[in-house]
C-alpha cells in the first residue's frame, strides 16, 4: 500500500541498477516492490509498512456502506442478468441499465469515502519528507479544516470519479459486445468464456483509466505542506487538468502502475505547462 503510493509521487530513494531486456539489451531497472519494501522497513521498521491503513479501512468500509444504503434506497426494478436469449436490442437496454444503476452507487460512495482517502494518501506521503503532520484519522480531520476547508477533503474526487465512470462503461459494454458478437453459441465452452470476459476486460479496462487514479492521488497530497506535494517531486499544480498536463508532457501518466520490472524513465524534455 505504501510503496505504490511513494511510487506515485516519484519518490525513488534508491539507486537503479543494470539489467537486460527480453531482446538481451541492457536496461537500467528502478528498484521493485520488494526491495522498495525492504527500504521503508529499514527506515520505519515493519509497522512504516502500514502507514495510513486505519483511513483507508475507515474509507473502504464507508464505500461499502454506502453502496448497500443507495443499493436498498434506490432498488433497480426489475433487475434481469442478461442472456443469450435477448436479442440485441433488449440485452443492450438491460446492460445500459444496470451499468446507469452501477455508476450511481459508485459516485454516491465515491464521494462519501473521499475524505477518508485523502487523509489516507497524506500519511503515507509524510514517509517522503518524515514529516508528522497528519498523526491521526481526528487531527488529520481538524487541521485540514482549518487550513483547507470543506473542499480540502475533496481534493482529487473529480479525475477519481470520472476514472470510475470510464471503467464502468467500458467494461461492461466490451464485456457485452465481445459475449453477444465475437463468443459463438455453438462452442461448448461459450458459457464459461462469457463469466470471464468481464473480468478480463476489467483488467485491460483497469489499465487504461489508471491516469485519472494517479491524478487523483497526486492532487490529494500537492500543495498541502509535505514534501511530497511539493518540488522537486511535482509542481504547484492550480487544477487537476493542470497536473494531468505535466504529467503527460513528462511522460509519467502511468508511473506507479508496474511494481516489479519498472524501467528507468528517459531523461524528458521540458515542455511549458501552463
Amino acid at each position: 500500500l505504501l510503496t505504490g503510493v511513494l511510487l506515485q509521487v516519484g519518490h525513488e530513494p534508491l539507486p537503479p541498477t543494470v539489467g537486460r531486456n527480453v531482446l538481451g539489451r541492457k536496461v537500467l531497472y528502478l528498484p521493485g516492490f520488494f526491495t522498495y519494501a525492504r527500504h521503508i522497513v529499514e527506515v520505519d521498521g515493519k509497522r512504516g509498512l502500514f502507514r495510513g491503513l486505519t483511513p483507508r479501512l475507515i474509507s473502504s468500509t464507508l464505500s461499502t456502506i454506502t453502496r448497500g444504503s443507495v443499493k436498498k434506497a434506490f432498488p433497480l426494478e426489475d433487475m434481469e442478468h442478461v442472456s443469450n436469449k435477448d436479442d440485441v436490442k433488449t440485452s443492450l437496454r438491460k446492460v445500459v441499465k444496470e451499468t446507469s444503476h452501477e455508476m450511481m452507487m459508485q459516485c454516491v460512495s465515491r464521494v462519501v469515502s473521499h475524505p477518508l482517502h485523502v487523509i489516507s494518501m497524506r500519511c503515507m506521503a509524510q514517509f517522503v519528507g518524515r514529516e508528522v503532520k497528519y498523526s491521526g484519522v481526528f487531527s488529520a480531520i481538524g487541521r485540514i479544516f482549518k487550513e483547507e476547508g470543506i473542499l480540502g477533503f475533496f481534493v482529487g474526487l473529480i479525475p477519481h470519479i470520472l476514472g470510475d465512470v470510464i471503467f464502468l462503461w467500458c467494461c461492461n459494454l466490451l464485456a457485452h459486445f465481445i459475449n453477444t458478437y465475437a463468443v459463438d453459441d455453438n462452442f461448448s465452452q461459450a458459457s464459461v468464456i462469457r463469466s470471464y470476459t468481464k473480468f478480463v476486460m476489467g483488467i485491460a479496462v483497469s489499465m487504461l483509466t489508471y491516469p485519472f487514479l494517479l491524478v487523483g492521488d497526486l492532487m490529494a497530497v500537492n500543495n498541502c505542506g509535505l514534501h511530497a506535494g511539493l518540488p522537486p517531486y511535482a509542481p504547484v499544480f492550480t487544477s487537476w487538468i493542470h497536473c494531468w498536463r505535466y504529467l503527460s508532457a513528462q511522460g509519467q501518466l502511468f508511473r506507479g502502475s508496474s511494481l516489479l520490472f519498472r524501467r528507468a524513465p528517459m531523461p524528458a524534455a521540458c515542455f511549458p505547462i501552463d
